[in-house]
């Protein structure tokens, strides 16, 4: 936690503010103090599709880490928010640098990603099983 602590500075925003945007440069990783943000995915033929809702203690803006160019998704402050951020490219030099505590970050976020990916799993799942129903009606 003391080698993390320095890279981080505070981010706060009220709802209804688009925190990341799809297709924008991806520079932080957030972690979400109080608050609430919504994730939602463009696809480039359709509406926005809803993926998660990240609350406190939850992770955003993972593109940084891996390092994407761009954000995946867009986040939206659905109440006022307060994080914390950090540059991904900070994060990525301090795993290299810090291997043991790289590999913890990362598992933690491999577990948070892993977790909105089953989410979006069952909302498009969802919308697909609405769509036959619709086409049975």
């Amino acid at each position: 936690m003391y080698l993390l602590k320095p890279l981080f500075e505070s981010f706060s925003c009220n709802a209804g503010i688009t925190v990341l945007q799809q297709g924008k440069p991806a520079d932080f990783l957030y972690i979400v103090i109080s608050g609430m943000v919504e994730i939602t995915y463009k696809p480039y033929d359709g509406i926005p599709i809803t993926i998660s809702h990240v609350e406190k203690d939850g992770l955003f803006g993972w593109s940084a880490v891996i390092g994407s160019k761009q954000y995946t998704s867009s986040a939206i402050a659905i109440e006022n928010l307060e994080t914390m951020r950090i540059h991904g490219s900070e994060l990525r030099k301090l795993c290299v640098d810090h291997p043991d505590a790289g590999k913890e970050i990362l598992e933690r976020l491999a577990s948070s990603v892993s977790s909105r990916v089953q989410n979006a799993q069952q909302q498009v799942k969802s919308m697909l099983e609405q769509g036959l129903k619709d086409k049975r009606d």
